[in-house]
């Protein structure tokens, strides 16, 4: 679990970053994009956890 959470996170920042480095955004725009994604990893993370602890409750 804290494996996929620590991909989920890298993943979500990497690609706020590249998304804003590509279209040249800014960096504040690269902060917002990496924020909103972040927040996206975060409610995945939450869901799957949700769905590993109901599959196996006791690990």
């Amino acid at each position: 679990m804290v494996l996929v959470g620590v991909e989920v996170f890298a993943v979500a920042l990497s690609g706020g970053w590249a998304i804003a480095g590509l279209f040249e955004l800014g960096d504040y725009v690269a902060y917002a994009l990496m924020a909103a994604f972040s927040c996206i990893a975060a409610w995945l993370m939450f869901h799957l956890w949700q769905k590993a602890s109901n599959v196996d409750p006791n690990g």
